[in-house]
């Protein structure tokens, strides 16, 4: 039989008051609460907090504060790196952010989501001393390839993958998948033109 965290991580509906998923969230709590309230200067300690937060942290990674996940252990950060202030990580299912991406401030992932259907969403009858929450939830993954650039206060919505070299402008709820080598805004996130990454790696 299934833990709730595996259902949660196929994409299932999942039990959010689960006690193993219950103390993934209470140290991520503690984790980046601790991370929010030190020093700038203090790259040593950052560090490991950070290595013990996340599922995979590469180098040379700045992530600014405040800086806010859910369970932080399904976060996988490659190199070079940059999460500025003020974002929020809801990693119920996996982030996986490659190499060289920018991230700008008070962007927001969000893996976890619900049916649209309230028949599905809300447990009919539900009882407070149950033992499940009054909603089903479930989670889909979230992938931000190498190279990429996300603006300003972008949502990006469970499922969604953002292919290499692409830039989120400002402002953008991204709820599907963007290809490679693409500018893409608005709400919803649209394509408007294709990079010039391929003729660059001519010249």
């Amino acid at each position: 039989m299934k833990t709730e965290l595996q259902k949660c991580l196929d994409g299932e509906v999942f039990n959010t008051s689960d006690k193993e998923i219950q103390n993934f969230i209470h140290t991520a709590r503690k984790l980046t609460r601790s991370y929010n309230s030190i020093t700038s200067t203090d790259s040593i300690r950052r560090n490991e907090l950070l290595t013990e937060l996340f599922g995979q942290i590469g180098a040379n990674v700045n992530i600014d504060t405040p800086f806010h996940c859910d369970y932080g252990r399904h976060i996988f950060i490659g190199n070079n790196v940059i999460i500025n202030i003020n974002c929020t990580f809801v990693d119920c299912n996996k982030i996986e952010i490659g190499n060289n991406v920018l991230i700008a401030s008070n962007v927001q992932i969000y893996t976890a989501t619900h049916s649209t259907n309230a028949n599905e969403r809300l447990v009919a009858n539900w009882n407070p001393n149950s033992e499940l929450p009054y909603f089903r939830a479930y989670a889909l993954p979230v992938k931000i390839e190498d190279n990429v650039w996300i603006g300003g206060g972008v949502i990006i919505l469970p499922g969604v993958t953002i292919g290499k070299n692409s830039v989120i402008g400002a402002g953008s709820v991204v709820t599907k998948s963007i290809p490679e080598n693409c500018v893409a805004v608005g709400n919803p996130c649209r394509v408007i033109r294709k990079t010039n990454e391929k003729r660059n790696e001519k010249n």
